[in-house]
């Protein structure tokens, strides 16, 4: 796990997840864990928004993030998950709703 804070801003203009939010994105991936398919996580707060960065490998490139911008909440949604190629694979305004995408692929993982 890391976490990651741009040097010169302060914990007032960054953004980041809430204790709610954080237990639902941990729940699934303590389930990605036991089923084998993730193993590190890392989190980034920044100005425009938080990150939760999903890896098979310490050393490799995001499988999927899970972005929140706060922005885009009156528009799209304010949550998204983006995998790897950097697709929207799904944008909404409920974090549980938002989520679902990636609990098919545990379903899928389970059933191989």
């Amino acid at each position: 796990m890391n976490i990651q804070n741009p040097q010169g801003s302060s914990a007032e203009d960054r953004i980041s997840f809430d204790r709610r939010e954080l237990g639902q994105i941990l729940g699934l991936y303590g389930r990605m864990v036991a089923a084998g398919e993730w193993r590190d996580y890392g989190i980034s707060m920044l100005r425009d928004r938080a990150v939760f960065s999903v890896f098979r490998r310490a050393a490799e490139h995001p499988l999927y993030r899970i972005e929140k911008t706060p922005r885009l909440r009156l528009r799209q949604g304010m949550y998204a998950v983006i995998g790897l190629d950097g697709r929207v694979l799904k944008r909404g305004h409920e974090l549980p709703q938002v989520l679902r995408v990636l609990e098919r692929k545990l379903i899928r993982a389970i059933e191989d």
